[in-house]
């Protein structure tokens, strides 16, 4: 392999980013070609409009992460079963170009009969772990669908999602309490984020402490700005409540948006956190890579 074509292929948006042998990141690529922009047979195309004058390298590969490889993009990559590492994930890959280009398959483990998925999130996982050298511990990955993954000898042994991104937009957008905030939401306040996350300790569970947002408005505990962000720390603190067996010590990987609020919810409850952005894809894509040689 003489470069590696790392491809980060998501719902609204596609990364790419051409990596030297030694996993240096030579040149990055953005665009908003997300999977769900792309037509039925539409993904070679769009791949070659991107980046077709490095893949014209010859002894190139092409390593694409994400939802590309779901069923509604390219081709499925069917999941990989925890626990997992990286030979697990370099076996399981779905190559569209015999050794040349190939969808990276998401994992999958099972919590009390029900299964769990993730798709993408695993190779930011196992870049944080080669970037860090940290073999064990649990990483936390905020967002629309948070993800906690367990971590022991470099394998990923479990994991678990929430979907406080997506509960906190259907509460601020549309339910009653969305009604008494400012109707975009402005910089964090920390005071009342964190007298939220203290809250959802207390609380016993977030349909009882939602309704907070609306009482301490009415009595005029909390001025209407600082609302959105007292909501956020009850639902974050909510996630960190249901958490509280692995909120010692985390690694956080993400957009910093959303790492530093879960590393001011953490230290709020007394725990420690690290944090990645968005060069732990790479890094994963590139040690994946070095698996395949």
């Amino acid at each position: 392999m003489t470069s590696l074509i790392a491809v980060d292929w998501g719902t609204s948006s596609l990364r790419a980013a051409r990596i030297a042998a030694d996993g240096t990141v030579l040149d990055q690529r953005s665009s908003a070609r997300g999977i769900l922009t792309v037509p039925a047979g539409g993904f070679p195309d769009v791949l070659q409009e991107t980046c077709g004058d490095w893949l014209a390298e010859p002894s190139s590969l092409c390593l694409v992460s994400g939802m590309a490889g779901s069923r509604q993009g390219w081709r499925e990559a069917p999941y990989c079963a925890c626990p997992a590492g990286f030979a697990e994930l370099a076996r399981s890959l779905a190559w569209v170009e015999p050794q040349r280009i190939a969808l990276v398959p998401g994992l999958s483990c099972e919590s009390d009969g029900v299964p769990d998925v993730l798709r993408g999130e695993e190779v930011q996982v196992f870049g944080a772990i080669d970037l860090l050298q940290q073999r064990d511990g649990v990483y936390v990955l905020p967002g629309t669908h948070s993800k906690w993954v367990q971590v022991a000898q470099a394998r990923v042994q479990s994991f678990a999602t929430f979907m406080s991104g997506e509960v906190y937009a259907l509460l601020r957008q549309h339910s009653i309490l969305g009604r008494m905030m400012p109707a975009e939401d402005g910089p964090l306040a920390e005071d009342a984020f964190t007298q939220g996350v203290r809250y959802a300790q207390q609380s016993g569970g977030l349909l009882r402490s939602a309704f907070s947002a609306r009482t301490l408005a009415l009595f005029d505990r909390l001025p209407a700005p600082a609302l959105a962000s007292y909501l956020s720390g009850l639902v974050i603190g909510e996630e960190l409540r249901q958490r509280s067996d692995a909120v010692d010590a985390v690694v956080l990987i993400g957009a910093p948006a959303l790492t530093q609020r879960y590393a001011l919810a953490l230290r709020t409850l007394g725990c420690t956190s690290r944090t990645l952005g968005p060069e732990a894809t790479w890094r994963g894509l590139w040690a994946l890579a070095r698996t395949l040689e």
